[in-house]
């Protein structure tokens, strides 16, 4: 697996942790562990994102990324279907 798959991994794994995190919180709103560990999960995940895109570029392309341009630029990156670079 190359770096760019185990960075990818880390940030949907981080994603995933993030929302279970959230769900909890919906039913646990006033537990002060889990809203520090969210806090910590978002940290991690912001800085493997902006690591990720020193690294690889844009994690996630918006429709910002095409303002002022003659294009639509996000169509022209593969699709997550379209690449195998990650399949175990």
């Amino acid at each position: 697996m190359t770096d760019k798959c185990k960075m990818l991994r880390m940030i949907h794994a981080l994603d995933f942790s993030i929302k279970e995190m959230e769900l909890y919180l919906d039913v646990h709103p006033t537990n002060r562990k889990a809203l520090n560990l969210i806090n910590d999960l978002r940290r991690k995940r912001e800085m493997a994102v902006m690591t990720y895109e020193k690294m690889y570029g844009k994690y996630i392309v918006t429709t910002h990324d095409s303002v002022g341009t003659d294009n639509w630029e996000w169509i022209n990156s593969p699709w997550p279907w379209e690449t195998k670079e990650c399949e175990m």
